[in-house]
């Protein structure tokens, strides 16, 4: 099915699992490196990508999506300029940083933990909600990126699951509930097609063979 995309096309990939990650731990703006296993998703990643031909490629000012992205452009054996932009960081989680994720509960109550976690527009202390990562994101996406995609390139996003949420909801005009039920598994490409006149045709979502797939999007 790869082989028959044409131009105007959007990957969207999360960045493969970081030391973070594995521990359990919330990352947000916190530079950690990937694990082993993070770097096989984004060797397989490459693979699955191979026959596409990138134009031009953006990510985060996080090594976890840039080397996410080196690794799958090694694979590919490709050279493309990478434009790299804060505006593409995963959410900020402020206090909650470096933290457990089981231990947080523990301290601050799991329900509360699940609302700075799940919520649209309720931020954990000292960081970002979801709503406030559109609003960081989604004026660069329209702005600057969106625009490469229009002009019949081949664009791909390297970043994180909060960034590619608020971008998934622009292009998908998702409301917040349809939004916080989307999941973005690691490394699991999302190729947005678009037609000449920047209007969506096609999506899907490419699972990784060696992992059950955790991505979602929720349209109901």
């Amino acid at each position: 099915m790869l082989d028959k995309l044409s131009n105007n096309n959007l990957f969207l990939i999360r960045h493969g699992q970081s030391i973070y990650n594995l521990e359990n731990r919330f990352t947000g703006w916190k530079d950690v490196e990937l694990t082993d296993l993070g770097i096989a998703q984004a060797t397989e990643a490459g693979e699955i990508l191979s026959k596409i031909t990138f134009d031009q490629c953006y990510t985060s000012n996080l090594k976890r999506a840039q080397n996410t992205l080196n690794l799958i452009l090694e694979k590919m054996n490709q050279n493309p300029k990478i434009i790299k932009d804060e505006a593409l960081n995963e959410r900020d989680y402020g206090d909650l940083i470096g933290q457990n994720k089981l231990e947080a509960a523990e301290k601050f109550g799991s329900e509360q933990v699940q609302i700075w976690r799940r919520s649209f527009d309720v931020p954990p202390p000292g960081g970002e909600s979801l709503k406030m990562t559109a609003e960081r994101t989604l004026p660069y996406y329209n702005q600057v990126i969106k625009p490469q995609v229009n002009a019949g390139k081949n664009i791909i996003i390297s970043a994180h699951g909060n960034s590619i949420r608020a971008i998934v909801m622009e292009i998908f005009n998702l409301n917040p509930e349809q939004i916080l039920k989307t999941e973005i598994g690691w490394c699991e490409p999302w190729i947005i097609s678009f037609d000449n006149h920047g209007k969506l045709s096609n999506h899907q979502i490419i699972k990784r063979p060696s992992e059950p797939s955790k991505s979602h999007l929720f349209l109901d």
